[in-house]
């Protein structure tokens, strides 16, 4: 009889020396389109990984699962011995593996606390956490996300297609999948994701989302059952993916500080935004024109206190927990980053936020994941109030409508709870803040100050008079 060898495969990030084939840029025509009417030129970042190198790694053995062209590298899997081999080629710069090849044999907790079911439901039951950033003025104004597109980036989407509160026929453009764990999207691999969508698109008798008319893509980028950098890459895939579908805002409400192998846990001096490639994509992601909108994290009652990584990016929205009253949430993670920039930038309602579970039932849940879809919501309802605005406009109007702003609590608050009305009736993302009063565009009408918006009238209290 022949002797079996044990081939033990993990999973490694190949990062490639330049793009030889400038091929077209990996940018569908809504891409395109945005980049012309924000004027965000086209760049080497654009371009697709070489297939040329691609096609070396698969003569070697390797199996590409997924290729980053802001990172210039590609996921894939293989054995030691090839990684050696790789490491040998004259255009790859560095091999780092990424996951090795065990589970754990439960599922991992998501950084995620559940407050149970509500008894009794009032009506309606999402208006305290939509009226903490005077929201509901510009869902009655007409604005509700209408032509903004978001991304939904999590673990699973369990049942999301199949409850009637997402009209999924109407709003769902498509979802993906960058794991290789082997469940599907809908199935049975957590309920977080479809949580987090229900506070953006959710709707029934007793229900209204942020942003109920939103057109989605879901991802899914966590795996279920280990905890690696390998998770960090599968997020810049959907990144990328994003953008060159054109995605307007992308929220997500995932973590990571700490992995299976000790090895690849991080330090607090590496929340620079620099130092993982999830939190860099995370950036270039708002640079190339999206919102990004990343959960603080869990942590502030545990040892590790600060956010997680990708929250340390630069020129996101990170998000923080608060209550219904506005206090902290006790596990909302401190800030600020490692090189002192302001985080959380913003809370919202993450203590008993409003949600609906896969069975359709509204409850209550803790975590700054949930708040991170309301503010997203947020962000989506005011820019189809404002689509001739781009995303750092829109991100400066919810900063500078904050309760704290221009001053910040670095630690827990950052600049506090945004204004929905507030950010919306600034004449422009720049105006002048002169204590807590932001000039506005106003009409005198008899003693009473009225509010002019796309010839619309609306009072100080953003109802629509006129």
């Amino acid at each position: 009889m022949g002797m079996h060898f044990l081939v033990i495969l993990s999973i490694y990030f190949v990062s490639f020396l330049d793009k030889p084939e400038k091929a077209v840029p990996a940018l569908s025509d809504r891409a395109v389109e945005l980049r012309q009417k924000w004027d965000i030129p086209t760049d080497e970042m654009d371009y697709p990984v070489s297939q040329l190198y691609q096609s070396e790694l698969v003569k070697i053995g390797a199996k590409i699962l997924h290729t980053s062209r802001w990172m210039n590298g590609a996921t894939v899997e293989m054995s030691e011995e090839m990684a050696d081999k790789v490491r040998g080629l004259t255009f790859v710069t560095a091999v780092e593996m990424t996951r090795t090849n065990s589970l754990n044999s439960v599922p991992k907790h998501l950084s995620r606390e559940q407050a149970g079911t509500a008894t009794e439901a009032p009506w309606k039951r999402t208006d305290d956490q939509l009226d903490l950033y005077n929201l509901r003025p510009l869902h009655e104004a007409g604005y509700e996300g209408q032509g903004i597109v978001m991304a939904i980036c999590d673990c699973g989407f369990f049942n999301a297609n199949t409850l009637s509160c997402f009209r999924q026929n109407e709003l769902e453009l498509g979802h993906f999948d960058f794991t290789d764990d082997g469940t599907d999207l809908y199935g049975s691999n957590g309920t977080h994701g479809e949580e987090c969508l229900s506070v953006i698109s959710g709707m029934a008798s007793d229900f209204h989302g942020a942003a109920t008319q939103a057109p989605y893509y879901l991802m899914r980028s966590e795996e279920y059952y280990t905890e690696s950098p390998k998770e960090l890459d599968n997020l810049v895939v959907a990144l990328e993916t994003a953008d060159s579908l054109g995605v307007n805002i992308f929220s997500v409400s995932l973590g990571y500080y700490k992995f299976d192998n000790r090895e690849w846990n991080l330090t607090h001096d590496d929340l620079d935004g620099q130092t993982t490639r999830a939190s860099r994509a995370a950036t270039i992601a708002a640079r190339k024109g999206m919102l990004v909108c990343v959960a603080a994290g869990n942590e502030g009652d545990k040892e590790w206190e600060m956010i997680d990584v990708p929250a340390d990016a630069d020129s996101v929205l990170t998000v923080g927990a608060v209550s219904t009253s506005g206090e902290i949430g006790y596990f909302s993670s401190h800030g600020p980053a490692a090189d002192g920039r302001v985080k959380p930038e913003v809370c919202a309602v993450g203590v008993a936020t409003e949600l609906i579970d896969p069975n359709g039932n509204a409850i209550s849940g803790n975590g700054t994941s949930f708040a991170t879809p309301l503010l997203a919501g947020m962000a989506a309802s005011l820019w189809s109030a404002l689509p001739n605005e781009n995303a750092m406009q829109i991100r400066e109007r919810i900063i500078r409508s904050a309760d704290r702003y221009p001053l910040a609590d670095k630690h827990k608050y950052g600049y506090g709870i945004p204004d929905a009305w507030k950010a919306y009736t600034m004449t422009t993302a720049i105006d002048e803040v002169q204590g807590d009063k932001v000039q506005c565009t106003k009409v005198l009408r008899g003693e009473e100050i009225l509010i002019v918006r796309h010839g619309h009238v609306y009072n100080l209290a953003g109802q629509r008079v006129q």
